[in-house]
């Protein structure tokens, strides 16, 4: 309880605004590869799968990246300054969003919504950090870790209700963000060393950055870490980016929703966009149910744990569950193999940013820490290309019934949506909807796209525990 008591309040507003900014972002984004590439008869743009990747992939790959230029930004004009804007660009982008449709305003108004997040993110990382101190820390980023999962989980629990008109779905992220505004009143500028950016220009500083990022190369080590941890982000993503859309097109939810339709009909009645089908955003949402439940128990085993060791461990235990996400139709196997993902996410993931502390050197532990975006960088852009090009290539149900009208020779009508369009290759062919689906599954394999994965994920846990076993005297 004493430290509990030791954070001053603006750490506790902070969390709070952390939480609210986490749910009004998974809020949408759950269910956002969904919403590009979902039939239009429920609201859906449908985009291609490639489409998709790349606004997602890219997109979000520009809100990481673009953080060491907006923390310098923040320093120089101040923390309070910075999150109002990011607050203002972030409600007025999930304003605007729901009335673009086409993909080249699509992207441009999600790039807009990156930058808000990105003027958002160092701002309240740099608040935690600098509202803790040694003795407290450890506990401080936990209670931050939690109020991450905390918004990340109800966050699409209150959207998905709403699931039936996307406009409601992006609106109320837009006036969740807003409550942050009221929040604002109470933070209080933490201490910044401003000295250096009033003697220089923001380009100055800038070029300072660009210099560093120079300085950084030169560690080969340290950036032979961060190409091996872009593999995990690459594997990692595909919980947002491709499982959802896995979900919706090939998952069999009758047995999970029979069983809440038995126990708790206001789940099977306001998280099934249809009789016997369950949203998939809902059971993707178990992992951050999951990590609410687990994180506890699961950081005090591997807390004794070497970083690197820990790492390896929870980067294999990842790949076999995310691997395990797309191998099968039966929802309850997903649900187990989310657990799995889970389990590995917690072990594995807080240590990435343990482990870069702890190689940096003395006098640049700062600037090491601020470059730890670019193996999220790069696990966003090229897990958009894997959930966009390959998958559109091997799995997406879409494409797949497209060639197998082809290989049938059958005739279906121009206009139709992506639900109408199935519905009637399957008439034609004299069977149900799940059972064409069913048809397609034994005839061209999608569950292959664990492989894709499994190989991703794999490669990288290799790599990483050769890095651990030949440098590991020079490691931690």
């Amino acid at each position: 309880m004493g430290k509990i008591n030791s954070f001053p309040r603006t750490f506790w507003v902070a969390n709070g605004i952390e939480l609210f900014e986490r749910w009004a972002w998974y809020g949408f984004f759950m269910l956002f590869a969904n919403y590009l590439t979902g039939s239009s008869d429920l609201g859906g743009l449908e985009f291609t799968q490639s489409q998709k990747g790349l606004i997602m992939g890219v997109g979000t790959g520009i809100l990481y990246f673009l953080p060491v230029l907006t923390g310098a930004i923040a320093d120089r004009y101040g923390y309070k300054k910075v999150l109002f804007i990011s607050f203002l660009v972030y409600a007025t982008a999930f304003v605007l969003l729901p009335h673009f449709k086409s993909f080249p305003a699509v992207f441009a108004m999600y790039l807009y919504l990156a930058v808000g997040a990105a003027l958002f993110k160092p701002v309240i990382s740099a608040t935690i950090a600098k509202t803790t101190h040694e003795g407290n820390a450890s506990i401080g980023f936990g209670i931050f870790y939690m109020m991450v999962n905390i918004g990340a989980f109800f966050g699409p629990v209150v959207t998905l209700l709403f699931k039936d008109n996307y406009q409601s779905v992006f609106y109320i992220s837009a006036g969740i963000v807003l409550i942050n505004l009221l929040l604002l009143f109470l933070y209080k500028e933490p201490g910044r060393d401003q000295q250096e950016a009033v003697q220089e220009s923001l380009g100055a500083t800038f070029g300072k950055i660009f210099r560093n990022m120079g300085s950084i190369f030169k560690d080969w080590k340290f950036i032979l870490f961060l190409l091996i941890a872009a593999g995990f982000w690459t594997m990692y993503n595909q919980l947002f980016y491709m499982l959802p859309v896995f979900i919706t097109q090939w998952v069999d939810t009758s047995v999970l929703y029979d069983f809440f339709a038995r126990t708790i009909p206001f789940i099977s009645q306001h998280y099934s966009p249809a009789p016997g089908v369950l949203d998939s955003e809902f059971v993707v949402n178990f992992d951050a149910m999951y990590i609410i439940l687990f994180q506890i128990l699961v950081s005090s085993i591997v807390m004794r744990m070497r970083p690197l060791r820990s790492m390896v461990t929870g980067f294999l235990v990842c790949t076999i569950g995310m691997a395990l996400t797309l191998a099968s139709q039966n929802v309850l196997f997903t649900l187990a193999a989310i657990l799995i993902f889970a389990l590995g996410e917690m072990a594995g993931s807080p240590k990435i940013t343990e482990y870069i502390g702890s190689i940096a050197p003395a006098d640049k532990k700062a600037l090491y820490m601020g470059y730890s975006f670019i193996p999220v960088f790069l696990g966003n852009v090229a897990a958009g290309f894997i959930s966009g090009n390959v998958y559109q290539a091997m799995a997406d149900k879409v494409t797949l019934v497209r060639d197998y009208v082809a290989r049938q020779g059958l005739s279906i009508p121009d206009g139709l949506s992506q639900n109408e369009y199935f519905s009637t290759v399957a008439s034609q062919m004299g069977l149900s909807d799940r059972q064409l689906t069913d048809t397609l599954w034994e005839l061209y394999s999608p569950s292959g796209m664990w492989i894709v994965i499994a190989a991703i994920g794999l490669t990288a846990t290799v790599l990483l525990f050769l890095y651990d076993r030949l440098l590991n005297k020079q490691t931690v």
